[in-house]
């Protein structure tokens, strides 16, 4: 890139902001809508949906300008691996928001990002400092609070989103990885239409025919990703990644909205304790990855 473009993609902070808030209001209602339809349909007819949705509109709108040259990778294996992260996340964190709660599960899943800063040393050979360590330390510190001995959450299915923010882990890495080589655009379709195949070979063991209105709302799940995505990719040409970082965030306090007014719940204090050590965590570890 440029020194140039980099300047004038950096030039617009608020329109920068504004498309990042958006797009973690979609993933969370892309969230909450998976929780919703998960309780009448099977996990895989509902992840199903949303990458089938996701990858007809991507296809609608990046094939008639480039046709399947889109879908040319340097490097395919590393793609189909990134790929089986993602279906891993969607797969783990839609089956544990059925018995976590919306925020307090994404919460954890917000584990991804600092995972990032602890594994991309041995991974990428990235030098990685003493206070991000111990961001990564206090990162988990604010599960343990979430997940005390005796609450609500100290259950087997925590494990679900903790190891969806692995796979999301992995899935960054391999992102990063991959940036050096194809568009975003290319490892988005890959990715998509992948997930797509390997769902549509098993949704028919678990099809349920949704309702009309259920089948709307699947079609409102893949629009909410798609958009998401789309807002994000445009939120990083108007301002650096360094200083949208810590908007990400909105993501957990709209997950919490949204769970509150569909799902009539309230996070308990220790949940919030464990919420705000986390958000914290992952603000100092990019704050101190926009300083260096």
């Amino acid at each position: 890139m440029s020194s140039s473009h980099a300047l004038s993609g950096a030039s617009q902070p608020i329109k920068g902001i504004l498309l990042v808030v958006l797009a973690t209001f979609l993933f969370s209602s892309h969230d909450a809508l998976s929780k919703y339809l998960s309780g009448f349909y099977p996990i895989i007819l509902v992840v199903w949906a949303r990458y089938l949705v996701h990858t007809l509109l991507m296809a609608g709108i990046f094939l008639p300008q480039s046709g399947l040259r889109v879908l040319r990778s340097r490097r395919p294996l590393l793609q189909v691996i990134r790929a089986a992260c993602l279906l891993g996340t969607s797969l783990l964190f839609t089956t544990g928001l059925q018995y976590i709660p919306l925020a307090e599960a994404t919460a954890v899943n917000f584990l991804a990002p600092l995972l990032v800063t602890a594994l991309s040393m041995p991974l990428l050979g990235e030098r990685v400092s003493a206070g991000q360590w111990a961001a990564v330390s206090l990162g988990f510190v604010g599960v343990l609070v979430i997940v005390h001995p005796g609450g609500e959450l100290f259950t087997p299915a925590i494990l679900l989103p903790l190891a969806s923010a692995l796979c999301f882990c992995f899935y960054q890495l391999l992102t990063r990885k991959l940036a050096e080589v194809d568009s975003p655009t290319t490892s988005n379709f890959f990715a998509g239409l992948l997930n797509t195949l390997i769902t549509s070979a098993l949704v028919p063991f678990f099809w349920h025919t949704p309702s009309l209105g259920h089948a709307l709302l699947m079609l409102a799940l893949g629009g909410c990703g798609m958009s998401a995505h789309l807002f994000l990719t445009q939120a990083f040409r108007h301002a650096a990644p360094a200083l949208l970082a810590p908007f990400g965030y909105c993501q957990i306090v709209f997950a919490g909205l949204i769970g509150w007014v569909i799902f009539n719940h309230l996070p308990m204090p220790s949940a919030l304790l464990g919420i705000s050590i986390i958000c914290l965590s992952g603000l100092g570890a990019a704050w101190m990855q926009r300083r260096r």
